[in-house]
C-alpha cells in the first residue's frame, strides 16, 4: 500500500509539471513578440521560424495544447481521489477536489503563466521544439475536435473572420503609443513612427505651400530681373509663368539659370530662360502623401505643383515638403526664418493662423482633429460656422482660442490655451 501511494503521488507530480508546460506554453506562445520572432526568424533562428510556424496554425496549436493540459489535469484529480481514498476513505472527493483545484491553480496555472509573461520570447523559443513534437503526436485527434468546432460554429454563424490589413495597422499604432519614455528622443520617435503610418491618410493639399506664398516669377519681366530674383530666393526651383499666375509654362531650376548666365555672359533673352526651365508637373490636390512620394521617386523630380479639380493653381509640394511630415522640420542656411508658435508664460501660445493642425498635434502630441481643416485658422471656422471677431473666444475639443487679429475675412493670429492637464510636450 505505500508504495501504491508513492507511486501515485510521484506521477501526480509528473502530471502537475505537465500541466504546467501547457500553462506556461500556451501563455508564452500568446505573449511573445511578433516583430522579434519575425526579425529572429529573418537573421536566420531556426527556433523562432518554428515558432512562427506554430503560430501559423493557431487552432491545431491551441487544440493540441488545451487537450493535453486537460488530459493531464483530469488524470492527476483521478488518481488523487484513488489516493486519498486509500488513505482516509469515503471523504476523499471533497478533498480531492480541494486539494487537486489548490496545486493546479498555484503550480500549474498562476506560476508558470507568470513566469512565461516576464521571459515571453525565451521560453517560446525553448519550448517551440517540444510543443511540435506534442502537435504531431496528437494531430489526428486534434485535427477532429478542430473540425468538429468549426462545424459548431457555423453552425451559429460565427464562422472564421479574415484579418484585414488595417487590423494590422491599428496594433502597430498601439505598439507606437506604449513606446514611451521620459527622453526627448522617444517623443521624436514616436512623432515620426506616427508620420510614416499617416502617409496614406494625408493628402499633398494638407503640407502644400498655398499659391499666395509662392514665390514665382513672369517671363516677360525683364531678363535681370528674373536673374536677381532666382538668385535672391531661398528657394532652388521658382515656378516661371507667363501673363497670368495660373499659366504655369515651366519651373526655373537656379543651378540651370546660373550655368546658363555663365555660358552666355549674362546675356539672356527671355526666349533663353524659357529654354532653360523644365517642364512643370502637375497634380492633383487630391494625391495622398505616399502616393506622391513614390512619384518623386519615380520621376526623379523633387518639385510639383498642385492643382485642383478645376486644373487651378492652388500651390507647390516638394520631397522635402513629405520628408518634414516624417522627421520635422528641416531648416537649412537658406531657410527664411517663418512666424508660427510663440509660447507664452501664462501657458498659452500665440500661434499664426496658417499654422497646420498637424504640426501642432506633432510638436506637442495634442489630439485637435485635422479631418475638416487643415491650419489652426480653418479649424476655427469651421467649428464656429461663422468668421470670428477679433477678441470672441471659443473652446473646442477642450483647447481655449482667442481670436487676436483678422485681416479680411482670414484669421491671422490667435490666442490658444490647452486643457490644464496637457503639458507641453505630451499628454
Amino acid at each position: 500500500m505505500d508504495l501504491f501511494v508513492i507511486l501515485n503521488t510521484l506521477a501526480i507530480v509528473l502530471l502537475l509539471a505537465l500541466s504546467a508546460f501547457f500553462s506556461g506554453s500556451e501563455t508564452a506562445l500568446t505573449a511573445a513578440s511578433h516583430a522579434r520572432m519575425h526579425q529572429l526568424a529573418q537573421d536566420g533562428d531556426a527556433r523562432a521560424k518554428m515558432v512562427n510556424r506554430l503560430r501559423e496554425k493557431k487552432e491545431h496549436l491551441i487544440g493540441a495544447i488545451l487537450l493535453g493540459n486537460n488530459l493531464v489535469n483530469i488524470l492527476a484529480t483521478a488518481m488523487a481521489t484513488s489516493v486519498l481514498t486509500t488513505l482516509v476513505g469515503e471523504a476523499a472527493v471533497p478533498i480531492a477536489a480541494l486539494v487537486m483545484t489548490l496545486l493546479v491553480l498555484i503550480f500549474s496555472e498562476v506560476l508558470p503563466k507568470t513566469y512565461a509573461i516576464q521571459h515571453a520570447d525565451p521560453m517560446a523559443r525553448a519550448i517551440a521544439p517540444v510543443l511540435r513534437a506534442v502537435i504531431a503526436a496528437l494531430f489526428p485527434l486534434v485535427t477532429a475536435i478542430t473540425f468538429l468546432v468549426r462545424m459548431l460554429l457555423r453552425l451559429f454563424g460565427a464562422g472564421q473572420s479574415a484579418i484585414s490589413m488595417g487590423d494590422y495597422v491599428d496594433e502597430l499604432r498601439g505598439a507606437i503609443e506604449l513606446h514611451r519614455g521620459p527622453e526627448e528622443d522617444v517623443a521624436v520617435e514616436r512623432a515620426m513612427l506616427r508620420s510614416i503610418l499617416e502617409l496614406g491618410d494625408v493628402e499633398v493639399a494638407e503640407i502644400m505651400t498655398h499659391r499666395r506664398n509662392v514665390l514665382a516669377v513672369d517671363v516677360d519681366q525683364p531678363v535681370p530681373e528674373i536673374i536677381t530674383t532666382v538668385v535672391d530666393s531661398p528657394y532652388t526651383r521658382v515656378p516661371l509663368f507667363e501673363s497670368d499666375s495660373d499659366n504655369v509654362i515651366g519651373v526655373l531650376h537656379a543651378k540651370d539659370l546660373l550655368r546658363a548666365v555663365r555660358r552666355h555672359n549674362g546675356d539672356l533673352t527671355q526666349a533663353m530662360i524659357t529654354e532653360i526651365a523644365t517642364k512643370p508637373w502637375f497634380i492633383p490636390d487630391t494625391t495622398s502623401l505616399i502616393d506622391q512620394l513614390q512619384a518623386f521617386r519615380t520621376r526623379r523630380e523633387h518639385f510639383a505643383l498642385v492643382v485642383d479639380e478645376y486644373g487651378s493653381l492652388q500651390g507647390v509640394v516638394t520631397l522635402e515638403d513629405i520628408l518634414e511630415e516624417i522627421v520635422g522640420e528641416i531648416v537649412d542656411e537658406h531657410d527664411l526664418p517663418v512666424a508660427g508658435v510663440r509660447p507664452q508664460p501664462n501657458g498659452s501660445l500665440l500661434i499664426d493662423g496658417t499654422v497646420t493642425i498637424r504640426d501642432l498635434n506633432r510638436r506637442f502630441e495634442w489630439r485637435l482633429p485635422d479631418d475638416s481643416a487643415s491650419t489652426i485658422a480653418g479649424l476655427v471656422l469651421y467649428e464656429a460656422q461663422r468668421i470670428p471677431e477679433v477678441g470672441q473666444v471659443f473652446t473646442f475639443h477642450g483647447f481655449r482660442f482667442e481670436i487676436l487679429r483678422r485681416q479680411r475675412n482670414q484669421i491671422t493670429l490667435l490666442r490658444l490655451t490647452p486643457p490644464a492637464d496637457t503639458e507641453e510636450g505630451g499628454t
